[in-house]
């Protein structure tokens, strides 16, 4: 996997959720659901394609590459993961989201495993 940023994974995280939700993502679509400015989505879109993360149709349609896919389901895991379990532990939904997304960012593939892994085994006991 090639070195992302934070700002590169939520956008790859967020066109991947809104491919499951809509027939097709467009660039527009993105800079709504993040609240951004096209011209802005349009910069980060330039730089997903010469990562290899995305590809863009002539059409406008965003899709995400295997490398891109991989990256978003690897952040949306992470964030789905640590927002239902700071909500178990009496977090409120709204908060939760947004520490979850935070620290979806921060937190290595190492670390995220053996927190999951702690709190599975802890949960079982």
């Amino acid at each position: 996997m090639s070195a992302t940023n934070e700002s590169m994974e939520n956008y790859l995280e967020t066109i991947l959720i809104l491919s499951e939700r809509l027939p097709v993502v467009r660039s527009v679509d993105i800079a709504t659901e993040l609240g951004f400015k096209k011209s802005s989505v349009s910069i980060a879109m330039k730089n997903l394609r010469l990562k290899n993360h995305i590809t863009v149709s002539d059409a406008g349609f965003v899709t995400l590459t295997e490398s891109g896919r991989a990256i978003a389901e690897e952040i949306y895991e992470r964030h789905k993961w640590f927002s239902s379990w700071l909500i178990s532990l009496g977090v409120n939904e709204k908060t939760a989201t947004e520490d979850a997304c935070k620290m979806e960012h921060v937190i290595s593939w190492e670390s995220f495993e053996a927190i999951k892994a702690h709190i599975h085994l802890s949960t079982n006991e």
